[in-house]
């Protein structure tokens, strides 16, 4: 079958499915190389009587499904992170029923899982610091409670009561000296949440880097790993030279991954992505390949998605969600193109239609006649097929 794509400009032009997709088989070798963690998308309940602002209604089944999926082609599981829609649609309490299931399911299979603790459950205005500090508390006792490993997510709340960097030393430090397994800590930026801006006590990047770097520091073994989503390679790179011996820097820069995961003479980044929810099984395949030492063919599997990552991620950075549950939505791995928060409605018709052009040519849907058949049906939703 064919599909008529629209163009930014109103007009249509005929797209033809692939029939060789990538590897979609599951099983294989455990990824060696890297650690591989994919911050994976909620399925919402199509059928919720529900409004944008009210209470996240998820269909566990479907979403919980999507989650294995990722484990039987071998990649770790991030939950609840912002690709989850935490602060965009899901509340604290769907967050903290995401992470009971999705846990309990991760050591049914034997997955691995990482879970986002944050400050979520503060919606209003916020006093001071001990009142982020609790809540940071409260949900770092229910992530290692569900024997999940800890991400420390970045606080809207704390950049709100914050005065300077010795705060964010102070808090932090309080969190870690608390936390019984070493942590992933989290440093997203603004361009994904334009409430983190000046996180770590400034603006100015390096400065931030500095305090970033100093928290790692005085906490020896308390540290897994970091999560820079700055969307600037260079840096990453920069700061990943100055991570003590033992903590790893997990790349979340949907912009440069292939590079940053292949590295070079100096080291190399793990992964926590978001675009590891759609590349789910080309990812895998790529890293089996990197882990018998070809960087070369590595590189000629990844660098072409990074076209439609850049594509799913482009400004404003926020919505990118929207494209990974539309991508989810034709390879077939939920019913239906619903989104908790209505989020659905984020991205334009073209935007999608490009998502589908791109996912499409790198052979990322299991079944492409699906996929085309589901891209024709909206569509016809939108009345562009006469």
């Amino acid at each position: 079958m064919t599909v008529l794509l629209p163009g930014a400009d109103g007009t249509f032009r005929t797209h033809e499915p692939r029939r060789d997709g990538a590897v979609h088989a599951t099983g294989g070798a455990p990824l060696a190389s890297r650690t591989v963690l994919s911050a994976a998308h909620v399925v919402a309940d199509p059928y919720a009587d529900t409004t944008p602002d009210g209470p996240a209604a998820v269909d566990w089944d479907a979403t919980l499904a999507f989650r294995r999926h990722l484990w039987a082609h071998g990649l770790g599981v991030a939950e609840a992170m912002d690709t989850a829609q935490r602060g965009m649609g899901l509340d604290w309490a769907g967050a903290a029923e995401l992470i009971r299931r999705s846990a309990a399911e991760a050591r049914a299979v034997g997955g691995r899982i990482a879970c986002g603790a944050g400050t979520d459950q503060l919606t209003g205005p916020v006093a001071d610091l001990a009142t982020v500090r609790a809540a940071y508390e409260e949900q770092l006792a229910l992530v290692e409670e569900s024997g999940a490993q800890t991400v420390l997510m970045a606080s809207r709340a704390l950049v709100s009561v914050a005065r300077g960097p010795e705060d964010y030393l102070e808090l932090y430090g309080h969190l870690m000296r608390q936390a019984s397994e070493p942590v992933v800590l989290h440093w997203l930026g603004p361009m994904f949440d334009p409430a983190l801006e000046g996180y770590w006590g400034s603006r100015d990047l390096d400065a931030a880097t500095e305090t970033f770097l100093k928290v790692i520091a005085e906490h020896p073994g308390k540290v897994d790993g970091v999560k820079v989503s700055l969307l600037d390679a260079r840096r990453e790179v920069d700061l990943r030279r100055r991570l003590p011996r033992g903590v790893r820097c997990y790349t979340g820069d949907d912009f440069h991954y292939p590079e940053l995961i292949a590295g070079d003479d100096q080291g190399f980044s793990h992964a926590l992505l978001g675009i590891l929810d759609p590349l789910g099984p080309l990812a895998a395949h790529a890293v089996r390949v990197l882990d018998t030492g070809d960087t070369r063919a590595f590189r000629e599997l990844l660098d072409p998605t990074v076209e439609l990552s850049r594509h799913l991620f482009r400004a404003p950075t926020r919505f990118y969600k929207t494209g990974v549950v539309f991508l989810a939505w034709l390879a077939g791995h939920q019913s239906h193109f619903t989104m908790v928060g209505g989020l659905h409605s984020a991205r334009s018709l073209p935007h999608l239609a490009r998502a589908y052009e791109l996912a499409d040519g790198l052979g990322l849907f299991p079944d492409p006649e699906l996929a085309a058949s589901r891209m024709t049906s909206l569509l016809a939703v939108y009345g562009g097929v006469r």
